[in-house]
């Protein structure tokens, strides 16, 4: 699976709008939310998002791909090899790094 790597990390995709997900409601994509093409797109204006074109590139990569959480899709970065997670509410998701969660050992 191709990724953007910038300086040891890894940028992961992923929606901080209500509403709907951008890689959870997508699971028979895993590769959208490391597409490197998407990720170059949002890094060349985080603050206003070119949304069409974003939108053209999942038209040509992933077909019949639902596009919910488009327009609020931002790059988080995360350590090379760092495991993590994506959840989500409500549409709003969070990547949570496997080192900060409070797991239990019984």
């Amino acid at each position: 699976m191709e990724k953007y790597i910038r300086d040891g990390k890894v940028a992961v995709l992923v929606s901080t709008g209500y509403g709907s997900g951008w890689s959870t409601c997508n699971p028979e994509y895993p590769a959208l939310k490391y597409d490197p093409e998407i990720v170059a797109k949002v890094l060349e204006n985080p603050e206003k998002l070119d949304v069409l074109s974003i939108y053209d590139i999942v038209e040509r990569k992933y077909p019949n791909m639902y596009t919910g959480g488009i327009q609020n899709v931002c790059v988080k970065w995360v350590d090379i090899g760092e495991k993590f997670i994506i959840t989500e509410y409500d549409g709003f998701e969070s990547l949570s790094l496997l080192k900060n969660m409070p797991f239990e050992t019984a």
